[in-house]
């Protein structure tokens, strides 16, 4: 059957009644105004587009730019014949990384819209930040056929927001903190401090006669002294730690996670020396002080506000006591302190001078013949109006104070003289064995210093050796393989002390150029007992790999001869211990050990 175009049987169509003129003209009239509306709408529509201040883009499905209205050409500088057919690449600034544009793009394609900030770039070259509201535009199947992009300029209003965060969170002349981001950070420091089992530092500072600058030299010279004091503060203090300014010339110094109470007063001292030092301002050169207060965390208060106002009654306590000085927020504290900057002091004049030091040896002895083998050589310290300080007292101080390179450098020369003095008196001197911190071993010129040791004492190649932990080379492997080289090349013999305490990774035994391993003395003394099954699997197994490497195995802190004994299982060459011989001074080493042995060997020649 044949069809109209609508597909409607003629038949049908036929038997339709006619429509009359008045209701086929009421039919026309009902379609103009329709159209009319429509394209008023449409109008309409244009018109608001075009004057709105949002910027609208509308791209094709393949991000092709097919139109934009005139708010985005005032705020980008393109107009449309410069952009149809581009993609919004055009207005990349290329501070967004791929992974940005990744996840707006799955956005859009789970929800079919985006919004967000990003940063363009403006036909100029300027950059600016937008509101960005992207919106996928589909079909009645659901296929997207454009996007939608419109956006906003807010460079304006974010500049203005920080702006007034600076203004709330920062001191308006000198750019530092101010109380209230400073009470934000120490909160936060307190918690991480409280989770990590960690302690910290508050330390109040109050400059000394600041008032008398304003009233001599005027406002504006004060304002430059102050902005003069927080600069050289801020080069004082390390890159954690903040420095705040509270108002007129106090200040406030947040120090996180510190070990010793004395890296904190150590920071305090460097502070005052640095405000001490004289300024040059207005054609005037004049010096001011300053007095500090310091209160400990968990020590002296758990929250900002007690932290701080006891630091600032510390400080109110120092500008009491003579001003120009610090003060801990607890006076016992304070006494244990001081003390510990009398030993610092005094180790600092006995590094200059060697006044107090004294080189004890231990000998290492071979475990079947009994014979000396070497010796490690153990500082002792004997400052005047201190007696005895024990090493695992002042050498940590030296560490923490910086003193531990020159302290080392001068037992080097005490034990490369005392060689010498032994082999001037005809003795055979035993190879000596000095420990090496990490500073010490990382010192660009520790070669040419052991170089000129040799050379200057006119020692024999391998005298003198050296002992390392197993933490001093594992950061930074492939330079210490250069040094220990190096230091091989003099005949050293180098040891790793305390093995199988540390990280005791395998791969650095093969790669550098060790001779010896020392097994810690904890393994040592739990070989007897009931406990001693994980000690002895262990000796068992460092033993066992040294072997393989042809490494000589020293066993330190051997005491009973139980212990003795219980070594005779391991392939161990040499022993260490109290029940060998304890540390003694050198004319005590010579008495027991080197005359000893000379005598033993004449009385031998004699009997043959």
């Amino acid at each position: 059957m044949s069809q109209d175009p609508g597909n409607t049987p003629i038949g049908e169509w036929a038997s339709r009644p006619r429509l009359t003129v008045g209701e086929q003209e009421t039919l026309i009239h009902a379609r103009d105004r329709a159209l009319s509306e429509s394209r008023q709408n449409l109008q309409l529509a244009e018109r608001i587009i075009d004057a709105s201040q949002e910027g609208i883009v509308i791209t094709d499905a393949e991000t092709r730019i097919e139109f934009v209205n005139p708010a985005f050409t005032r705020l980008t500088g393109y107009r449309l014949e410069e952009v149809v057919g581009r993609t919004p690449r055009v207005l990349s600034s290329g501070r967004q990384d791929a992974s940005f544009y990744h996840d707006m793009w799955q956005a859009l394609q789970a929800e079919g819209y985006w919004r967000g900030e990003i940063w363009n770039r403006r036909k100029g070259g300027q950059l600016y930040l937008e509101q960005l509201t992207i919106t996928a535009i589909t079909d009645d199947q659901g296929a997207t056929r454009h996007y939608a992009g419109l956006f906003t300029d807010i460079t304006q209003l974010r500049e203005n927001e920080e702006r007034v965060r600076r203004q709330a969170y920062y001191d308006a002349l000198t750019g530092l903190p101010s109380r209230r981001l400073l009470e934000d950070r120490l909160e936060l420091a307190i918690r991480h401090a409280h989770r990590q089992e960690q302690r910290l530092a508050v330390v109040f500072i109050d400059l000394d006669h600041f008032k008398q600058v304003n009233d001599t030299l005027g406002y504006a010279v004060g304002d430059e002294l102050l902005l003069k004091v927080a600069e050289r503060l801020g080069h004082r203090l390390c890159e954690d730690d903040t420095l705040a300014r509270l108002g007129g010339d106090e200040f406030l110094v947040l120090l996180p996670e510190f070990d010793a109470l004395d890296e904190v007063t150590r920071v305090a001292r460097r502070l005052i020396e640095e405000v001490s030092e004289p300024f040059q301002m207005g054609g005037h050169e004049f010096r001011v002080g300053c007095s500090l207060g310091i209160s400990l965390y968990p020590d002296d208060g758990t929250t900002p506000e007690v932290l701080v106002r006891n630091a600032d009654a510390a400080k109110y306590r120092a500008k009491q006591e003579g001003r120009n000085t610090y003060r801990l927020y607890r006076a016992e504290m304070h006494v244990k302190d001081h003390q510990q900057l009398a030993l610092e002091t005094a180790l600092r004049n006995t590094v200059e001078s060697g006044e107090g030091l004294e080189v004890h040896y231990q000998p290492l002895v071979e475990r079947d013949s009994g014979e000396v083998h070497g010796a490690e050589a153990l500082l002792r310290w004997s400052p005047p109006g201190f007696g005895a300080v024990s090493p695992g007292e002042f050498i940590p101080l030296a560490e923490r104070s910086g003193l531990i390179i020159p302290l080392g450098q001068r037992l080097m020369r005490l034990v490369a003289a005392q060689l010498r003095a032994w082999r001037v008196a005809g003795l055979a001197p035993p190879r000596v064995a000095i420990n090496l911190s990490a500073r010490q071993f990382w010192q660009d010129d520790l070669v040419e210093q052991v170089r000129a040791l040799f050379e200057e004492f006119d020692l024999p190649s391998g005298l003198i050796g050296f002992e390392l932990t197993e933490s001093v080379l594992l950061d930074h492997q492939q330079q210490a393989v250069a040094i220990l080289e190096a230091l091989r090349g003099f005949g050293c013999h180098l040891a790793i002390d305390d093995f199988g305490t540390g990280y005791s990774s395998l791969s650095y035994l093969q790669d550098l150029p060790l001779t010896t391993l020392k097994i810690d003395r904890r393994f040592v003394q739990r070989l007897v007992g009931e406990d001693s099954r994980g000690s002895a699997a262990i000796v068992a197994a460092v033993t066992g790999l040294a072997r393989e490497l042809g490494l000589r195995v020293v066993a330190e802190g051997v005491e009973t001869e139980a212990q003795r004994q219980a070594l005779s299982r391991y392939p161990v060459d040499l022993l260490q211990g109290y029940l060998t011989g304890r540390p003694v001074d050198a004319a005590g080493f010579e008495r027991r050990w080197l005359r000893a042995l000379v005598a033993w060997e004449g009385a031998a020649i004699a009997r043959e």
